[in-house]
C-alpha cells in the first residue's frame, strides 16, 4: 500500500475521535496533514468543531479544509490533540519537532484533555534519539553558548539551516539545533537537564504525555498503543 493511502486511512481513524462541538488541537506535520484532511470532510458534512493550530502551515492547511480557528488564548478546554511524532518508543514517549513547530505543539498538547499521537508503523522505536536526532529550539543569541551546555550532556547538536545554509527559524523566531545521540536512556533525566539551560527554549521529548498512539503498518492495518 502506497504512503498516501497509509496517511489517508491514520487521518480518516484520527479525525472520527473528534466529539461533535469540541475544541482541538490541531498538530504539524504530514501525518497531522492527512487527519485535517479528514477533518475537513467531516466539517463539511456538518460536524461542529474549532481548532487551535501549532503552525502557520497548520493555519494554512485548516483554512483550505473550512475548519474554524481560534488561538490558544482565545481557546478554554482542548478537548483533544491530535499531531504526529518522529519517534514513539514503547512507553509512549515520543520524539518530535523534525517540522520545526515543537514549542507550539506542546504548548497546545499541555492544553489539551487527551493527547492522541497518529503515525506510521516504522515510527515506532525500542529507544528514542537512536534513529534520528533529538530537535532542541534555542534563542538565537548566544546560540554557540546555549550549544556547548547542550553538548555537555552528551549530544551533538548540529544548527539546522535552510536550503541556502541560513538558520532554520521556527514560528515563535528561534533556532532548532538537532542533536544527534547514541540512543536516550533516561528521557525524563534528558528533558529535565535541557530544560535547565538557560538558552533552550524547549525540547523534543513528550514524556507522559501520550494518551493514544494511532499507527498503520504497511497493508493498511491501524494499531493501537496505550500508555502503560
Amino acid at each position: 500500500m502506497d504512503d498516501a493511502t497509509r496517511m489517508r486511512l491514520i487521518g480518516e481513524r484520527a479525525a472520527a475521535l473528534v466529539p461533535d462541538g469540541a475544541t482541538i488541537g490541531l498538530g504539524t506535520g504530514a501525518t497531522a496533514d492527512a487527519m485535517i484532511d479528514a477533518l475537513g470532510d467531516l466539517v463539511r458534512s456538518g460536524l461542529q468543531v474549532t481548532g487551535v493550530a501549532t503552525s502557520s502551515r497548520t493555519i494554512d492547511r485548516a483554512n483550505d479544509r473550512g475548519i474554524p480557528l481560534i488561538t490558544l488564548d482565545e481557546a478554554g478546554e482542548l478537548a483533544i490533540c491530535i499531531d504526529g511524532a518522529d519517534e514513539i518508543d514503547p512507553d509512549l514517549s515520543l520524539v518530535k519537532g523534525r517540522g520545526g513547530a515543537l514549542l507550539f505543539e506542546k504548548l497546545v498538547a499541555r492544553s489539551a484533555n487527551r493527547l492522541v499521537i497518529i503515525g506510521s508503523s516504522e515510527k515506532l522505536v525500542d529507544r528514542l534519539g537512536t534513529p534520528l536526532p533529538l530537535p532542541v529550539e534555542i534563542v538565537p543569541f548566544g546560540a554557540s553558548h546555549t550549544a556547548r551546555e547542550i553538548a555537555a550532556l552528551g549530544l551533538e547538536p548540529i544548527l539546522r539551516t535552510t536550503d541556502d545554509g541560513s538558520p532554520f527559524v521556527s514560528d515563535g523566531g528561534h533556532w532548532i539545533v538537532d542533536c544527534e545521540s547514541d540512543g536516550i536512556d533516561d528521557a525524563a533525566q534528558l528533558a529535565h537537564d535541557l530544560k535547565q539551560i538557560t538558552g533552550v527554549v524547549e525540547h523534543g521529548l513528550f514524556v507522559g504525555m501520550c494518551d493514544l498512539a494511532l499507527t498503520v503498518d504497511a497493508e493498511g492495518m491501524i494499531a493501537e498503543h496505550v500508555r502503560r
